[in-house]
């Protein structure tokens, strides 16, 4: 059984973050990107695929909910 299953690459097991392509300095990640790598503990970075809603999803969520809960601190906060 022959098969094409070889990692030449050390870096291929590992976490993305840790990758020397992924360091590269002019290398920029787009929102998506970030949040797969905050979702999968910096272990891949394309989980969420290439749509940029998703990830614009994610961050409006995470706006939304923390103005919900000062809201709600502000409004039903009552001092004995």
């Amino acid at each position: 059984m022959k098969t094409d299953f070889d990692f030449p690459n050390k870096y291929l097991i590992g976490p993305v973050v840790f990758r020397p392509d992924f360091n590269a300095q002019s290398e920029v990640i787009n929102v998506n990107q970030a949040w797969s790598l905050f979702f999968t503990a910096g272990k891949e970075d394309k989980v969420l695929g290439f749509n940029v809603e998703t990830g614009r999803f994610f961050t409006n969520l995470l706006l939304a909910m923390g103005a919900a809960g000062v809201l709600w601190v502000v409004l039903f906060n009552r001092v004995a």
